[in-house]
């Protein structure tokens, strides 16, 4: 998943991006909200974390705009205010889940899973198909109740596919998930990504849609 981090403290805001990659997510790190919203006009980002000051105003501002122009992407707010009005006041302008500096990063890596669940509509962690049970916030998968060891690229390729069951998922679309901006990408990688997949959880677990992109197959 591409997840726009919106934080404006230099060390704290490489942190966050540092855990949060490492678990198979691309994140763009900006400072600003002007930068924020030239982010959100050229990519489609599947999750936001949002500090609610910043230097060029109010991230509850931005998440306000969001909502009164239709945007319904998750959103989670990342401040060290932490009065129970303060939390109200973000859950009500619209936020899925609110969390105070400081934080633990193992805690944030799982609120983002657990949001990312319930905005794709799988809010339950465990998904079973056909022989593959697919543990969604134990990152773990089984085969015939073996488990199979997968990377962390390769289960940001499955999330994608799982985020979009029964629809086709291009190529590009799962470059743009998986690769902050300035990223270099070979140009085969995605295949190869998919081919190791195939090999874990069987050959028709994906399906090649020749000359448009990928979808789950029969399992």
């Amino acid at each position: 998943m591409r997840i726009l981090l919106i934080e404006d403290e230099p060390s704290l805001g490489q942190a966050v991006r540092e855990h949060v990659a490492a678990t198979g997510h691309a994140v763009d790190h900006v400072l600003r909200l002007d930068d924020a919203r030239a982010a959100l006009r050229g990519v489609d980002y599947g999750l936001i974390l949002l500090d609610l000051h910043l230097p060029d105003g109010l991230g509850l501002d931005l998440l306000k705009s969001l909502r009164n122009a239709g945007d319904r992407r998750p959103v989670i707010i990342m401040t060290a205010r932490d009065q129970i009005r303060d939390r109200i006041e973000g859950l009500n302008a619209g936020a899925d889940d609110y969390l105070v500096k400081p934080f633990d990063l193992d805690e944030l890596a799982a609120r983002v899973a657990a949001v990312a669940r319930r905005a794709s509509g799988n809010p339950g962690p465990i998904i079973r198909l056909g022989q593959i049970e697919i543990d969604q916030s134990g990152r773990e998968l089984r085969r015939d109740g073996r488990r199979i060891d997968i990377t962390g690229r390769e289960w940001a390729v499955l999330d994608q596919l799982l985020s979009r069951r029964n629809r086709i998922v291009t190529k590009e679309q799962i470059e743009e998930a998986l690769y902050p901006f300035g990223a270099e990408i070979e140009s085969n990688t995605i295949e190869v990504h998919v081919s190791r997949l195939r090999k874990k959880l069987g050959k028709t677990f994906i399906e090649t849609v020749r000359g448009v992109g990928y979808r789950l197959g029969e399992t």
